[in-house]
């Protein structure tokens, strides 16, 4: 194997999984992004993390972004003799905007580009997104950080996705709290079973859903309603759950951002109220939030040799 004298430049997007009833399945990908630059040494292993998450530079090889690319080194069949990584990170990790997807996705992309023609060859784009969604453990994220735009992820045989584009007007407005939860806790709090009528309703405003980010923003209230995950969860996060509620009250779609316990708010220009008072209601809470409009990303993960 020859190996580029020139870094692998990766930059993924945040993502906001479930967006209320879609759960484990739709994704939307954010303006808000990691980035990570990557390159074959001689020997050894060098990181380096700016930004969120700085003290996991000490994790050498139990880095999450180096194992994806271990692990897609090991599916390509080649093994460079040393690395060196460099990550300037700006998405909030455990709030519920996939940091660990794009960690992965932007692990797999770093070992593609630097492994060149075999990396292609093994590992086109479908193939990462298996690879990614295994590695991660659901496909909902990992789908519209590789995708960009709005996903539906699912698995019949392989896992699949398909991308829709959102509405041009579309912003995506996150409330994030100040402190994180795993996603394990929150997953922990899902019950084996649900009622046979609130599975129906909501297979209904799923269906709804997709209508509402790529159509007709005006069903995105009603759209938003979820019945499978958000109602066994507000014992974990009532400050999350609280703000949802305040938001939905003033006729802004509202949901839990992934598993939580940031909150996202779905703004259209002339359907909605606002970033604004989005933020004014969050501020009324009496809770500290902070509020970004990153914008939708439309582009998904990109890589590069630099």
């Amino acid at each position: 194997m020859t190996w580029p004298d020139r870094a692998a430049l990766v930059k993924v997007p945040a993502t906001s999984a479930n967006l209320g009833p879609g759960f484990d399945s739709f994704g939307l990908a954010l303006g808000l992004y990691d980035v990570v630059r990557a390159a074959v040494t001689a020997d050894g292993l060098q990181i380096r993390v700016s930004g969120v998450g700085e003290h996991a530079a000490a994790l050498g090889e139990g880095h999450l972004v180096v194992r994806a690319m271990r692990a897609a080194f090991g599916f390509i069949g080649v093994h460079p003799p040393g690395l060196s990584l460099s990550c300037e990170n700006a998405i909030p990790q455990g709030y519920g905007f996939g940091s660990s997807a794009a960690a992965i996705v932007a692990g797999l992309l770093a070992a593609r580009a630097l492994a060149g023609d075999a990396g292609r060859a093994r590992l086109p784009d479908e193939a990462v997104l298996r690879f990614a969604a295994d590695l991660e453990g659901h496909a909902d994220n990992v789908a519209a950080c590789l995708a960009g735009g709005f996903t539906i992820a699912w698995t019949a045989g392989d896992v699949r996705s398909k991308r829709l584009e959102p509405l041009a007007g579309l912003t995506p407005v996150l409330c994030v709290p100040a402190s994180p939860l795993a996603t394990e806790v929150a997953r922990r709090l899902l019950p084996e079973r649900v009622p046979h009528r609130e599975a129906a309703m909501n297979a209904a405003r799923a269906g709804m859903l997709v209508a509402g980010l790529t159509a007709d923003a005006a069903l995105l209230l009603d759209a938003t309603e979820d019945y499978l995950h958000q109602p066994y969860r507000v014992a974990s996060m009532p400050a999350t759950a609280g703000l949802v509620g305040a938001l939905r009250l003033a006729g802004l779609p509202a949901v839990v951002s992934g598993a939580g316990p940031a909150v996202l708010a779905l703004v259209v220009p002339g359907v909605t109220a606002g970033a604004d008072e989005v933020a004014e209601i969050a501020k009324a809470t009496g809770e500290s939030w902070e509020v970004l409009a990153p914008g939708v990303d439309r582009a998904g993960g990109t890589a590069e040799l630099v």
